[in-house]
């Protein structure tokens, strides 16, 4: 079985793009779209990878980020944060888990790259 990855985006279109290349690269793949969910799925999901929208109802990305850095049970997923905003990239610096940020529209490609790559250097 392949590494669990979650996205968490509130674009359907996102998540089946997301779901088709991750899963023809060997992931195990779940979704979320909404944020205010998102805690608790992690913790019973415990997912290898967060991919996570900075927009999403019920929270947003950067609260969510913050509230995951400081939960021992949360704070060792890695993140890649995944936003149609841009400007939001220096929020996310301060932050050691976030270990890429993609904007859209993306390469689903390069995001899957980007992925192995993490995974190979943990292992």
């Amino acid at each position: 079985m392949g590494k669990k990855i979650l996205i968490a985006d509130d674009e359907e279109e996102i998540i089946e793009l997301l779901k088709c290349a991750l899963e023809a690269a060997g992931y195990e793949i779940s979704s979320a779209m909404h944020g205010g969910k998102l805690p608790a799925i992690l913790e019973s999901q415990k997912p290898d990878l967060l991919i996570l929208d900075v927009l999403l109802p019920g929270i947003d990305g950067y609260s969510l980020i913050l509230q995951l850095s400081q939960d021992s049970k949360t704070s060792s997923i890695p993140v890649v944060v995944l936003t149609a905003l841009p400007a939001s990239k220096p929020l996310f610096e301060k932050f050691s888990q976030v270990k890429a940020f993609y904007t859209k529209p993306f390469e689903p490609k390069e995001l899957v790259e980007k992925i192995d790559s993490l995974f190979r250097v943990k292992d």
